[in-house]
């Protein structure tokens, strides 16, 4: 889940929308200057799908110890520093699940989404907000991805689908830059991030070089982007969020209960350059 503190209450947004607006990013990613992703059926299966595994915990929206839902928030752009709010094991089950399920049907696009989840584990993640005796669990985690990496990366090189221009270790690496940079604009609208920001990674351009995203807010939900990837300008999006009135709950079972019965909404986000 994702949350945005209004006037009266939360917004949430589930991880797989998240992840369905990032997909429709890198949909349209890709001008004169920025390079398009190839294979792109599997790129876009990759980002578009990233946090899928979460679909079913999202259903059942949990309260901190603070009494807030459970969720990416913009204090945590940048970093990730919220394991004193989560099950580790059960974290950890819902990513192994995300990269599972993919790599049964497209393992081109399981090898990006593991590649995130590593990522985020290791370069992003706060280990002092996790317990030393749970420790051991998130390095064997991670242990296990790296290996099933090495093993979707065998079969996609040995799938004739894909050239070997498109298997090589560079291009893997840029997709899956492609893949956190999607991610990560779509982070920035789910919580309205306000300060000026980049898209983690240089991206690749059509002469052979790269550029570093710079994004800046121009209001609610409105960004700034230098230079500029997208095919269209202003790229204008929707994506579903339900809003929650109220910001004290009495129970994991309250907070469900106006989750479950809230309206779906539709809210937007622009990109200009």
């Amino acid at each position: 889940m994702l949350r945005l503190e209004s006037a009266t209450g939360w917004w949430l947004i589930t991880h797989p929308d998240h992840a369905h607006l990032a997909g429709a990013f890198a949909e349209h990613w890709g001008n004169a200057a920025f390079r398009k992703p190839l294979p792109r059926e599997q790129v876009l299966l990759a980002i578009h799908s990233h946090d899928d595994g979460w679909a079913t915990r999202d259903i059942s929206p949990s309260l901190t110890r603070q009494g807030k839902p459970s969720a990416f928030s913009v204090e945590l752009v940048g970093k990730y520093s919220a394991f004193e709010e989560i099950d580790l094991q059960d974290y950890l089950a819902v990513r192994n699940r995300a990269v599972l399920l993919m790599a049964e049907r497209e393992p081109y696009a399981a090898l990006l989404i593991s590649m995130h989840t590593y990522n985020l584990l290791t370069e992003h993640a706060d280990r002092s907000t996790i317990q030393p005796d749970e420790l051991p669990l998130l390095d064997e985690f991670l242990e296990a991805q790296r290996a099933l990496q090495k093993d979707l990366t065998a079969k996609i090189r040995a799938d004739k689908r894909f050239g070997y221009e498109m298997t090589t270790d560079h291009a893997i690496l840029e997709h899956f830059h492609l893949l956190q940079a999607c991610d990560n604009l779509s982070l920035l609208t789910c919580v309205n991030y306000s300060h000026p920001s980049s898209l983690l990674h240089p991206l690749p351009l059509n002469d052979g070089g790269h550029a570093r995203v710079k994004v800046t807010s121009a209001g609610e939900r409105h960004f700034h982007l230098h230079p500029y990837p997208f095919d269209k300008r202003p790229l204008t999006l929707e994506f579903p969020a339900r809003h929650i009135v109220g910001k004290d709950f009495s129970s994991d079972a309250d907070l469900q209960h106006r989750f479950a019965t809230a309206e779906v909404q539709t809210l937007s986000v622009t990109l200009s350059k």
